[in-house]
């Protein structure tokens, strides 16, 4: 059974920045994709970013030039680094990894206010 934790959210002002974190239990390299969701009150979870095992990436467009994922395989760790947040931001972020079967972390949550 493959664990998904995440942690580095918090309450961070409109143009702040925070680093989450995913760390697993395999090693990551093992798996065909991670990725970071998010979930905001009232809306339907939705992909953020994603890298896949060969190294491609993708973000949705209202995070573009703003977020960066990226993976230390050594330490089997995930992250996402997000600058210049933005109120809409406001969600639970999840970590996902796909490997025969899908995976999800608990969620850590990430306020954006002043």
């Amino acid at each position: 059974q493959v664990q998904l934790v995440e942690s580095g959210g918090g309450l961070v002002q409109p143009g702040g920045s925070l680093r989450l974190s995913c760390a697993a239990s395999a090693r990551i390299f093992s798996f065909n994709a991670m990725g970071w969701y998010r979930q905001a009150p009232g809306k339907q979870r939705e992909l953020v970013a994603q890298i896949t095992s060969g190294g491609n990436i993708v973000y949705v467009d209202s995070v573009k030039g703003r977020f960066t994922i990226s993976r230390d395989n050594a330490k089997n760790t995930m992250y996402l680094q997000m600058n210049s947040l933005k109120p809409e931001d406001t969600a639970v972020y999840y970590c996902n990894a796909q490997r025969f079967r899908t995976y999800w972390g608990q969620g850590t949550q990430v306020t954006v206010s002043s």
